[in-house]
């Protein structure tokens, strides 16, 4: 009798902590999430509380530990104080942008502090080892100072070029900083750490995983990829330094930016907030803040750091007001699409206002559960009018927008919630038609090497494949 009583008693006290649980998510998942979100969140709290919590702990908030986010106040003053050695007349450009580019620079600086800038040259370019090829060069004629920051760097075939020329201008006494988040480069960074030390080149990790002293979290990763020489040339786009064959028998297809001019000095200043978060030192001055050379190109451009790191900067909240903006055309690429509902009722309505819209993406990507919750999300784009595009030649990794003839953007960001809110992304805004055209080009033969997914052939598919697709659908939004 007593057994079967303590037996009640211990259904009884789980049955409390179970609910206890369910309804403490009801009141904590809504705050600060968006509707899409939470509803992932409480979805896995109903049928499995106990994981659910757990997970919970471990990347349910999207926010630094207290002493990261104490340390982020700094950041926005930290850039846009850096951002003022840019000289006024190169950051009066907006002013002289049509109406919709104007709109959209008054939008870049409102989210992220940084003017638009009139004198830029900005070369565009889709071949990987040549990309990696010009990067070293770049290095090589360094005479001041080289920044780098990659997601990923091995040292590999590609990344160990990098590195040799890193280490050949610290020899010729160019200060060197090399950034490389933990994570990201985690296979190879000891080895990286160790190789560096005693050659001058100053490296540092970007949030190391610690759990108790200065803890950090897993899931918020710097997903920037940034290359900053003498303050004059710069490198920006999706491109991380590793050899073209990543994975095996995957081949990364990629598109970087290679920039001169003012612009320069804005993934300067980027930089030099991502030095500061990592080693509480501040590197501006006019020593890596140089005044810019004459005029190198005619394009106008600026840059958009958004994360985290950056809590009132949204690139969702850009490319969703771009895509509005539309009126002849929209073409955007990217390997991982899982959209918020802003974005994918802006592509949607862009259609029904005749705008064409063209959505290139990777055949198939690097994750089965991204693979399933993408597709989930074609039918809608399907029968809304998207032309949706799937690149078959290779692993396309590119990540970059074009607005009608006007505007492009290439940088870090995936259309994902990992890119929208935890990770920290760097972008490219450029308005100038000439290199929209760069950009046509490389879409064009993206085109040449896809095929597009009809709505019949969409509607062949079985019914295990649907069940998947809605399953992943469901907890997209926590992907």
């Amino acid at each position: 009798m007593t057994s079967h009583f303590e037996g009640s008693l211990w259904s009884v006290g789980i049955a409390l902590v179970t609910w206890s649980i369910v309804f403490g998510a009801l009141i904590v998942i809504p705050f600060r999430r968006s509707p899409a979100a939470a509803q992932a969140w409480l979805l896995l709290f109903f049928f499995q509380p106990y994981a659910a919590l757990a997970f919970y702990f471990l990347i349910g908030d999207s926010r630094h530990p207290k002493w990261r986010r104490e340390r982020i106040k700094s950041v926005p003053s930290l850039v846009k104080r850096a951002s003022l050695d840019i000289p006024a007349d190169a950051t009066d450009a907006a002013a002289t942008l049509p109406p919709k580019s104007r709109t959209a620079a008054r939008l870049v600086r409102s989210l992220g502090q940084l003017p638009c800038t009139a004198g830029n040259g900005i070369q565009l370019d889709a071949d990987y080892n040549r990309v990696v090829d010009r990067i070293v060069g770049d290095i090589e004629a360094a005479r001041r100072h080289v920044h780098v920051m990659f997601y990923i760097l091995q040292d590999d075939e590609a990344g160990n070029r990098l590195l040799n020329a890193m280490e050949r201008a610290s020899t010729r006494g160019v200060k060197c900083r090399l950034l490389i988040d933990a994570v990201g480069s985690a296979h190879r960074r000891s080895a990286i750490v160790r190789r560096l030390a005693g050659t001058g080149v100053e490296v540092h990790l970007i949030l190391p995983l610690r759990i108790w002293t200065r803890a950090t979290r897993a899931d918020l990763r710097n997903h920037r990829k940034i290359v900053v020489i003498d303050g004059r040339v710069g490198w920006v786009g999706s491109q991380n330094m590793h050899r073209m064959e990543y994975e095996p028998n995957t081949f990364y297809r990629e598109v970087m930016a290679r920039v001169t001019g003012p612009v320069v000095l804005e993934l300067q200043s980027v930089f030099i907030g991502d030095w500061f978060l990592e080693t509480d030192e501040d590197i501006s001055g006019q020593d890596v803040m140089p005044w810019p050379e004459a005029t190198t190109g005619k394009a106008k451009a600026q840059v958009l750091p958004s994360g985290p790191d950056h809590p009132d900067s949204r690139i969702d909240t850009l490319i969703t007001d771009l895509i509005h903006a539309a009126s002849e055309r929209v073409v955007l690429t990217t390997p991982y699409f899982i959209p918020n509902e802003p974005l994918s009722l802006a592509l949607r309505t862009a259609v029904e206002k005749g705008v064409k819209v063209t959505l290139f993406m990777t055949a198939t990507t690097n994750s089965l559960f991204i693979d399933q919750a993408q597709r989930s999300y074609y039918d809608e784009l399907l029968h809304a009018g998207v032309e949706v595009m799937l690149y078959r030649e290779r692993f396309l990794h590119a990540k970059h927008l074009s607005i009608d003839d006007e505007i492009a953007l290439i940088g870090s960001a995936n259309i994902d919630r990992r890119s929208f809110e935890l990770n920290s992304e760097v972008t490219l805004v450029v308005y100038d038609a000439g290199v929209v055209d760069q950009l046509r080009r490389i879409e064009n033969d993206y085109r040449a090497k896809s095929r597009r997914l009809t709505i019949e052939e969409w509607d062949k598919r079985g019914f295990f494949t649907r069940l998947a697709e809605n399953a992943m659908r469901l907890v997209s939004p926590l992907l």
